[in-house]
């Protein structure tokens, strides 16, 4: 027998061209689902914060299958950035000050050991700006994707590894998956560049990140992020502040994923129990 599907009733903000931001109360199995739903019900307008609604503001009626989105006679919370967040992460509705500034931008962050350049793109930019970087590395050995805790709360971060591949191969593979893995907020991206020990990585909150034992690169790297339009800025991520992980409406639960990701040849290489965090969705 099936499973019963449970939805969940979530408020979300959208944006919508040249109009006024609105409020929704949208329902779905997981967010990803709800988000769809609301940017299907407003064409256009597309996800900018979320929140889990509470017993007393799920609609009356809609709750029991009337309605799967309803538009809600509210203004928004104060403080809700109007940055369009690739696929993946939503800020929490209400906590956003801190994102008020949130745009595309790269910036070098000061630490002894490694070189740390990250940069931050819009949804409809991410997908580019992360397979131009990988086009662009002189070389690259192995993909990683690491299936993280927070997906359904499974508590584990389940770390697979493909063999040793090429750069082509590896653009294929991401680009045959990119709304499976570059737009899933509980999907972790790394692939390994083994002669200039580096890594170039897109994290769970969906921003690029170069690592690198050596400064060797640092140039070229910068240089390749102005040519994908990325500017040097002060960089306001969506981990400084409460927020959500998603994964996108249709795709595969996390059991399926892992089924996926082993039919496609990769190994899984480890199992990481995870610590508390401080922020999830």
């Amino acid at each position: 027998m099936d499973r019963a599907v449970t939805r969940t009733w979530y408020r979300l903000a959208l944006a919508r061209p040249g109009g006024v931001p609105v409020l929704v109360a949208a329902s779905g199995e997981h967010l990803g689902a709800a988000v769809a739903a609301a940017e299907h019900h407003l064409p256009g307008a597309h996800a900018i914060g979320a929140e889990i609604a509470a017993a007393d503001q799920v609609p009356l009626g809609e709750s029991v299958g009337k309605h799967l989105v309803v538009s809600l006679e509210e203004p928004l919370p104060p403080g809700t950035p109007a940055f369009h967040w690739p696929s993946g992460v939503l800020p929490r509705l209400g906590h956003a000050d801190a994102l008020r500034d949130a745009r595309r931008a790269y910036a070098i962050h000061p630490d002894d050991a490694l070189l740390v350049i990250e940069a931050q793109t819009e949804a409809p930019h991410l997908v580019d700006l992360f397979l131009g970087l990988v086009e662009r590395l002189p070389a690259a050995d192995n993909l990683e994707v690491r299936v993280l805790d927070h997906f359904e709360g499974a508590g584990r971060t389940d770390v697979w590894l493909t063999s040793r591949v090429d750069a082509k191969k590896i653009l294929r593979f991401l680009d045959d998956h990119d709304v499976e893995l570059i737009g899933n907020g509980h999907v972790e991206l790394s692939v390994y560049v083994r002669a200039h020990r580096a890594t170039l990585r897109l994290t769970e909150h969906k921003t690029v990140v170069w690592l690198a034992e050596d400064r060797a690169l640092e140039a070229e790297v910068t240089a390749w992020l102005r040519e994908l339009e990325v500017p040097r800025a002060p960089l306001v991520g969506i981990s400084g502040a409460p927020h959500f992980h998603y994964r996108p409406a249709k795709t595969r639960d996390r059991k399926k994923l892992g089924e996926q990701l082993y039919r496609q040849r990769l190994r899984r290489v480890d199992t990481v129990v995870a610590r508390e965090r401080e922020t999830a969705g």
